[in-house]
């Protein structure tokens, strides 16, 4: 009776010298140097666009798709008078209460500075599409780290229009 138990014992140690080591390399792939040069290109280029037009009163819907409370994600309407945020509001139109969770995106030059900053920080994924009349951009999309989860950042930008 001991046998097939000892017999099953081994067996299992033997095998277990022979599993296969599994490892995670130390450094998540980043984006190679060729796309970031693109990507950086064509921030520049866009930035470029932006500031030509000489657009310092704007207004522009933002919405923010990240893990974080469903308050801080919007949208939310930012209204920009020469070049500095003067008020953002919910989508009822009421002055938004914590202004200070969208800082980082409430001018276009701000989004500018984001996107630069995912580049410089090698982000393992960075997708962004501009406006191709004016140059703002529309939609940014970054992963800083694809080994993390719900660190991502995936932000729009819509109906900007020039204000008086």
């Amino acid at each position: 009776m001991r046998l097939p138990i000892l017999f099953s014992a081994g067996l299992l140690l033997t095998l277990s010298f022979n599993a296969p080591v599994l490892s995670v390399p130390n450094n998540p792939v980043a984006q190679s140097p060729v796309r970031a040069n693109s990507q950086l290109n064509q921030l520049n280029a866009n930035r470029r666009l932006w500031k030509k037009q000489n657009i310092r009163n704007y207004r522009y819907t933002l919405s923010r798709s990240c893990f974080c409370a469903p308050k801080s994600t919007g949208p939310l309407r930012i209204t920009v008078r020469n070049g500095r945020k003067t008020s953002i509001t919910d989508a009822t139109g009421k002055p938004f209460e914590q202004p200070e969770l969208f800082k980082e995106y409430d001018t276009v030059p701000k989004l500018f500075n984001l996107i630069e900053d995912a580049i410089a920080k090698k982000a393992s994924n960075l997708t962004v599409q501009y406006d191709p009349k004016l140059g703002y951009p529309t939609q940014i999309n970054i992963d800083y780290n694809s080994q993390i989860a719900d660190e991502e950042l995936y932000l729009t930008i819509e109906k900007l229009q020039k204000i008086r």
